[in-house]
């Protein structure tokens, strides 16, 4: 299962980041909650979540999450296929 997502930065680039099965099992590992709970109620942290975990994952940051998240203007979900 990949979800693809599509974040502006402050800087006014964007990326395309796909997170994949590790990131979603971290979510719900550090929410306790079903992935599945993103269709019915998506929160905005948990959205920048698995974009950041991805981003960590794949050694594009080694921010830590707080830090990050200072450098994100905006996110939302991305026409892209998740192949």
């Amino acid at each position: 299962m990949k979800l693809n997502l599509q974040l502006t930065y402050a800087d006014g680039s964007t990326k395309e980041i796909t997170t994949n099965t590790a990131d979603m099992v971290a979510f719900e590992d550090k929410f306790n909650v079903s992935i599945a709970a993103l269709g019915a109620e998506t929160r905005l942290s948990w959205l920048l979540f698995l974009a950041w975990h991805a981003e960590k994952r794949t050694g594009a940051t080694k921010d830590s999450y707080e830090k990050w998240l200072d450098t994100v203007e905006n996110i939302g979900g991305s026409d892209q296929d998740p192949k």
